[in-house]
Order: C-alpha cells, then structure tokens, then sequence
C-alpha cells in the first residue's frame, strides 16, 4: 500500500522541538510532515511524496508563535483595527495565533458579544484566535460560566486605565471575581485611586516624558501588591501583564506557585527619557515605558526565569489620535507584527538565547492558558509553524505595517533575524512578506481546568 502523500513537508530546518527528558527545547535538524493540518511525523530525513515542499535548510523551524495579547478593536473602533487587518499583520509577523482583548465597543462581557466576535473572525482572520472575556461589576456572578465558553481565552480584569464597565479597582470585587471559577485570571495592574490622584500632573506638564511620572512606579507596584494578596487569599492563580517595573520583578520572582508574568518587546527595548524624545506620544503606553534601570531588571527576570511569556500588547491608534496633544493622546502602540523580529534581534544581539524566546511564545504560551494541541512540535499537534531566518537583516519600516494605523514606534529600526514563512493549521499563510493563502485562521481550543 503506498503512503498517502504529506501534504506539506518542511525539508532540513533546525527545529526546535521538545526535548526527550525535560519539559525545554532542543534545536536539531529534522524533516517535518504535515497531513490534514496535523504534525504527522518529524524525522531526521522524512521522503515525500509531499504535494508541497519548503526547502528550510539554512532556516529555523519554530512552533507557531502565539501572541497572548492584542487588541484588534472590532467591533467599536474599527478605524484603528479590525479581526481582518489585525491578524494579516500577524501572519506577516509570523505570529499563528492570537488571544484578542475584550475593551471593544461594546465591551465583551456576555455571551451574546463573546459569540459575536467569534462569528466575526469565522472566514475573515488570517491566523488562529481566541477572545478573552472582561471581568466587569456587572457579570461577576456569570464569571464562572462564561470563563468556559468555547474559544475564551480566559477572563481579564482591568485594575486601572480603562473605560466603561471594564474597569475594576475595588478589592471587594476583585475578591468575588477571583473566587468564581478555576481558570488563570489575567489582569492590567495599575492603582486606579493612585492615577486619579495624580492625573493633574499629566495636564498641568502636557508632555508624554511625564508619562511615566503621572503612572509611577508606585501604582504599579500597590496595585501588583494588592493582586498578590487577593490571589493569596482566594487561592486563585493570577496573569500579571505587560509588568513594566524592577519593583515588580522583586515581588513576582518569589510567587510563581500563584503569579504568571508577561513582559512586552516594548518594555525591553524602549526606554526613558529616549523614547519621547524621539517618539513622543507614539511611545505612550500603559503602563509607560521607563528609565532604563527597569528595562535591564526586566531582562534579569526574562533570563532567570521570572517571566512565562512575551506578548505585543498591539494596541493600535491612528496617527491623528496620536498627533492629539498630550495627555489627551491615547495610550498604546501596534506590536504584533514586530514582536519576532524585534526579540530575533535581541537573540542576535547576544541577549538571550533562541531557545529562551521560543518558549516564552510557544510552549509556556501554552501552559499558562491551558491551550490544546499547540506550543510545540509536536506529532499529533496542531501544524501551526514560524519559520525564521536568523541571519536575514531588515529595516522595518512603517510601509510594511499591515494594521490599519499604519506606523510602528521601530521605524527605521535596522534587525537581524526575520520571519520567512508562516503556516496555519498546516497550510502556508504567509511566504517572503507575501500573503500567500488568506482567511485560514481558526478559533483555539482550551483545557477544561475544573477540578
């Protein structure tokens, strides 16, 4: 009986794959098969028949890379971005994945909006995705059911800085939302109370350098403090994001049994007072960027493990928004399609080692969300693939920004290592900065974590 022919064969690339006796990678050179969007078989020589081959020799194989935090703003505020240029943007980024943030308009707190943005992305995204569900004063008591809806990537509580009925700073409710269901719960900590004491000094300065100084070190970390207590207290398992403070660093490393940690290309790139006197108010974000003694205790914390995974936070506005004269500008920059090569470039630079970032996008990814059958490679797995070229030198530039708000705060940023091609439930998406096969995105699956 002849074997039925691979539908994709990736031939001689390093892959990074599991590693036999510990829960890390190792890269080796192998082949991979791919048949009806499943890993079939990875092997040091695998022979077709293939009905299409990549030749990856000279290239790195990654899992797909899963980006756990992007705000595509459908529906709402679709000037700035929408489920269709979001997820092109990540696929020309190599990301295979996303896990969309729920401060749309109207905000995704019920069943009947979760439903809604899934009915939007069917046919229309690019890369695979799921949606998170917003923790809010008035769904605390559906918290619970509505975390395990299909595709829900979890629930996210906003602490300070956001809009509307998604904002919750009180610990009495934040205490009844951690105790309703088992999942990770993610969370934006910033000290709500702290940011309106000191918005008068963001009005009165009109100038993003004092970013940083209106949301200071202190709000992060009262806020960071309090969440690490409740989630003492209720005995439920936290998801601190884009954590953008030394202090912070100090108080997670010793808390990982409870706390996950993300960091942000952003935060490890970027910093004070640089970056505004360069960017201005494109590089205002929250929480802001800082002085560079935290982007440096950030990176202690990527490298001794504090830190499970990078996001991009892609939180897109339009240039005439951000024009606005601060602080009326609104806070946040796109990211998603520059996440690999900005930490390529760090990889290149000597900062860390690929096998650290690969985890940190792909297999932690998937242990701290609980997602099925990704994060690896992995034969019975999802066939979602980044291939990259380590040694390929780019200039992004804002002409190659697929989000709608067309500009990146690394224009002109020159990097070594970029994305060559980019496969989708075993079907090649992306080839050579091209859009080879549109709209091959599917929802993401979850473990049921109750015990």
């Amino acid at each position: 009986m002849s074997q039925r022919p691979f539908d994709l064969l990736i031939q001689g690339g390093t892959c990074l794959l599991p590693h036999s006796t510990s829960t890390g990678l190792i890269e080796q050179q192998a082949d991979i098969g791919i048949i009806d969007g499943r890993i079939e078989k990875i092997a040091t020589s695998l022979q077709g028949p293939a009905l299409k081959t990549i030749k990856a020799t000279g290239l790195h194989v990654l899992p797909g890379v899963i980006d756990s935090q992007v705000h595509f703003r459908e529906p709402g505020l679709t000037h700035k971005e929408d489920l269709e240029s979001g997820t092109r943007a990540a696929i020309l980024g190599g990301v295979t994945s996303i896990f969309e943030m729920p401060n749309t308009n109207p905000g995704t707190t019920t069943a009947e909006a979760f439903q809604d943005k899934l009915n939007r992305a069917k046919d229309r995204a690019h890369c695979n995705y799921a949606f998170f569900i917003g923790g809010a004063h008035d769904n605390v008591t559906n918290i619970a059911e509505l975390e395990l809806l299909p595709h829900c990537s979890g629930v996210k509580i906003f602490m300070g800085s956001s809009t509307g009925t998604l904002l919750v700073e009180d610990d009495e409710t934040l205490e009844k939302i951690l105790r309703q269901g088992h999942r990770r719960v993610i969370f934006h900590s910033e000290d709500e109370m702290r940011l309106r004491e000191r918005k008068h000094i963001a009005t009165e300065m009109a100038d993003p350098h004092y970013h940083p100084v209106w949301r200071d070190v202190e709000t992060a970390v009262n806020s960071t403090t309090r969440l690490l207590k409740l989630a003492r207290k209720t005995g439920r398992k936290i998801h601190v994001l884009h954590v953008s403070t030394g202090e912070e660093m100090d108080l997670l490393k010793d808390q990982k049994d409870i706390a996950t940690v993300e960091v942000l290309p952003q935060h490890l790139t970027l910093y004070a007072p640089d970056c505004y006197d360069k960017l201005g108010t494109y590089a205002q974000q929250n929480p802001p960027i800082r002085e560079k003694r935290h982007m440096d205790r950030i990176w202690k914390a990527v490298l001794d493990g504090t830190v499970d995974v990078i996001g991009s936070d892609h939180a897109p506005h339009t240039k005439e928004e951000k024009d606005r004269p601060y602080p009326s500008s609104p806070s946040g920059v796109p990211g998603v399609q520059t996440l690999v090569p900005i930490m390529l470039n760090h990889v290149n630079e000597g900062r860390l080692s690929l096998i650290r970032f690969v985890e940190m996008v792909t297999a932690n990814q998937a242990r701290v969300f609980g997602i099925v059958n990704k994060g690896y490679l992995r034969p019975g797995f999802d066939a979602d693939v980044t291939i990259v070229d380590l040694k390929k030198q780019k200039t992004i530039d804002n002409s190659w920004i697929a989000s709608k708000c067309g500009w990146t705060p690394f224009h002109g940023m020159q990097v070594k290592g970029w994305m060559t091609h980019t496969i989708v439930g075993g079907k090649l998406v992306m080839e050579n900065d091209e859009v080879i096969l549109p709209s091959q995105g599917q929802p993401v699956n979850f473990k049921d974590t109750r015990s």
